[in-house]
């Protein structure tokens, strides 16, 4: 007898048997959630054991001139359609224009291949123009978003028949047809699997003849697009009572496309989603019959939906909000940059106290860490992947990050931000902060359940063959492929103990270099330390919890903290290489790094303090954090860095908000940036003042009288103070302006 038959027989067959009791049975729909997409830098990061080289070496995600003469051209030209305060409070709806100039310019199109009429552009000139019209209107940003992401559109290119897409996606590129995609009810919202609505497989008549098809009942709600689309893409559970396709009668989860102009269908009602007028709705069907070969992939796809919209939704989640996010961190750092410049209180700006140089320093960290993850994520989307758990944490911590920078953002402007109206440039942008953390799959959800729970399964060497291996009905293979993945696993597990004891107990000295990071080969060393205690720690939770972890969501959420901080961080070391490692943006980085190893071990202490196995816990944290919590996050020098970098003109500033629309004419973001501008050129004068002891209303002219301007000095600071003044100012309305008819 060898050596591996005698294990598998006589150690892991006593194994195997107990722990497919142990496991809990995994449903069809968390199997198709698991296997949706694929792993990528997440995985290395997982191992314990993460290649820097590779990371790198990855190609940096670029425009092509194409793309770019788009991005300064047609979207350039929509932003300046837009005005967010007209089409949330008086139209309640984009310009005719701006629609037309939408579907004249391909915008439903981005990501439909050129030979079916579409722009064919990469992931990154898809996030680029989500990024840049979303500093500009929020509501021009999801209505031209949503036909790119998770939609008819996407399913149709990975899924339709070739007749489908010559059929509809020359429609939807050229915007003939707008889509919309039914998935949330009324009984299902993170639940997709509980949906209600149903299709029974039946004959009837159609168009003058008798077909096989599908008799509709649903309802749907939340529906973005879909009170004016033309074409609804509906997810349902399928029957089949009468066995016209096969012996099962519960098919499952299906999807197809349906003409919103059939009869029984009832749409065009809407919703108001956070005082955001972009079209969204419920919408019914009632005994709504399509064809067959409506269903998207024809016959041969019927039961498949719930994977096509999981391996969908795993790169789809990954451009959309996170960009509309990056962009919010880095239009709140600019305007908030600019406005606590020119804004002063006891004669000096705002922006010198230390008060608020605090909130001024995270959010240009902010807005610089959010921009190297989506670039980052984009480069590895353009290069084939599908990463379903890394598009998890860009959509969660992208949505929360900004929300935390609009909320700093708002403090700052105070007043400012508060009073609504046309000068108002973040009132918009607050409101809608719930719907980026809600939609896609809520935060709370994504974060307790799915960034860990489904990234220790993805991303882990072994796990996923174990559990595969477990659920195999066939027991001799079972065992032979448990046998494998099981002492794989061991391996695993023993070499990371080895790492990750190692690392922690020499600060990380010990840890790969990464010499492609020049400056920054401490960091890289630190992201493997504890990537390695990370790998460690969960192997550790594995073993004493089983399946009891994911319901421990509270632990789940700690451990999937961690997993997104070291991506986050591995973007922000990604980023400052591939922009040239400009010395001027040290700062950054370094706030970055000392916020989030500080998150780390903070994550690592409460996940210590909450093992239910104690003598496993204490281990845990005597091999990984022998010292316990010693970071103490950025420093207030660091803080300080950080702020001066967005309250002066720089070619860091630059970097930091570059592709935004900074806006036109004299609408408000217009205003501050002239009024900035100017409060710089100006400044020398102001310190001359200062020196002179000479202010006031007239301090212009009484200044030019003692010879300490010039006139020429004189009018530069008068129209900086006619600017300054403009751009604190806030509106008002006449009384009548506010009565509402009855």
């Amino acid at each position: 007898m060898s050596l591996k038959t005698f294990r598998r027989d006589f150690i892991t067959k006593p194994l195997f048997g107990w722990a497919r009791k142990a496991l809990p049975a995994m449903s069809g729909t968390e199997r198709d959630a698991l296997e949706a997409g694929d792993v990528w830098w997440d995985a290395d990061l997982f191992s314990g054991n993460p290649d820097f080289t590779k990371l790198f070496t990855t190609p940096p995600a670029k425009l092509t001139s194409e793309e770019q003469v788009f991005l300064d051209g047609p979207v350039s030209h929509l932003c300046a359609l837009l005005d967010d305060w007209k089409i949330n409070w008086q139209d309640g709806d984009l310009s005719p224009e701006a629609w037309a100039y939408i579907k004249e310019q391909g915008f439903f199109g981005m990501i439909i291949p050129k030979e079916h009429g579409g722009l064919g552009f990469s992931a990154f000139a898809h996030s680029e123009v989500v990024r840049k019209i979303s500093s500009r209107s929020l509501v021009g940003a999801v209505t031209v978003m949503v036909p790119n992401s998770l939609g008819p559109g996407e399913l149709l290119m990975h899924y339709g028949t070739e007749a489908q897409r010559k059929h509809w996606l020359p429609r939807l590129a050229k915007g003939e047809e707008i889509p919309c995609f039914g998935l949330t009810s009324p009984e299902a919202g993170s639940d997709a699997a509980a949906m209600v609505d149903e299709g029974i497989v039946c004959r009837d008549t159609f168009e003058g003849k008798e077909v096989l098809g599908i008799r509709l009942n649903w309802h749907k709600r939340y529906i973005t697009l879909g009170p004016v689309a033309t074409v609804l893409g509906l997810a349902f559970k399928l029957r089949d009572p009468d066995r016209f396709l096969g012996e099962d009668e519960e098919i499952g989860i299906t999807v197809a496309l349906v003409p919103t102009d059939l009869p029984g269908i009832d749409i065009g009602r809407r919703h108001l989603p956070s005082m955001q007028m972009f079209q969204n709705g419920p919408n019914w069907g009632k005994d709504v019959f399509i064809p067959l070969d409506y269903v998207i992939g024809g016959q041969a796809q019927v039961g498949n939906g719930w994977k096509m919209l999981m391996g969908a939704l795993a790169a789809g989640r990954g451009i959309s909000l996170p960009s509309l996010s990056a962009a919010g961190a880095a239009f709140s750092a600019r305007t908030t940059g600019a406005y606590a410049r020119v804004r002063r209180q006891f004669n000096i700006p705002i922006g010198k106290f230390e008060g608020v140089q605090k909130l001024l320093g995270r959010m240009a960290a902010t807005a610089y860490q959010l921009d190297a993850a989506r670039a980052l994520t984009c480069a590895g989307l353009d290069e084939g992947h599908s990463p379903a758990v890394i598009s998890a944490i860009m959509k969660a911590h992208a949505t929360d990050r900004m929300r935390e920078s609009v909320v700093d953002a708002m403090d700052i402007h105070a007043g400012k931000a508060v009073i609504d109206g046309p000068s108002n440039y973040l009132g918009s942008l607050y409101r809608a902060i719930p719907v980026g953390i809600t939609v896609e799959g809520a935060n709370i959800l994504t974060r307790n359940l799915i960034i860990f729970g489904q990234g220790s399964i993805r991303c882990h060497p072994w796990l996923l063959q174990e559990m595969l291996a477990l659920q195999d009905t066939d027991d001799a293979k079972a065992l032979d492929e448990f046998d494998t993945a099981f002492w794989g696993h061991v391996g695993h597990s023993l070499a990371t103990l080895g790492r990750a004891w190692l690392r922690s107990w020499t600060g990380g000295h010990l840890a790969p270099d990464a010499p492609q990071t020049g400056a920054l080969a401490g960091h890289a060393k630190q992201l493997s330390r504890y990537a390695a205690a990370f790998a460690f720690v969960s192997d550790m939770a594995f073993l004493t919890l089983g399946g009891d972890l994911k319901r421990k969501e509270m632990l789940s959420a700690r451990f999937g903290d961690i997993l997104s901080e070291l991506y986050l961080l591995s973007a922000v070391l990604k980023r400052w290489q591939d922009e040239g490692k400009h010395e001027a943006d040290l700062p950054l980085v370094e706030y970055c790094m000392a916020a989030g190893l500080h998150t780390i071990e903070q994550r690592f202490e409460a996940i210590f303090a909450n093992l239910p196995n104690r003598v496993v816990a204490y281990a845990s944290k005597f091999i990984v954090a022998p010292l316990g919590s010693y970071r103490r996050g950025p420093s207030d020098d660091l803080s300080i860095a950080c702020a001066e970098l967005i309250l002066a003109p720089s070619s860091t500033r630059d970097r930091l908000t570059a592709n935004l629309y900074l806006g036109k004419d004299d609408d408000g973001v217009a205003v501050v940036e002239r009024a900035f501008a100017l409060a710089i050129e100006a400044d020398p004068l102001m310190r001359k003042l200062k020196d002179a002891d000479v202010d006031g209303v007239d301090a212009a002219e009484a200044a030019e009288a003692k010879g300490i301007f010039t006139p020429d000095d004189a009018a530069l600071y008068r129209r900086m103070e006619q600017a300054v003044a403009a751009a604190i100012a806030v509106d008002d309305f006449e009384a009548e302006a506010f009565t509402r008819g009855v």
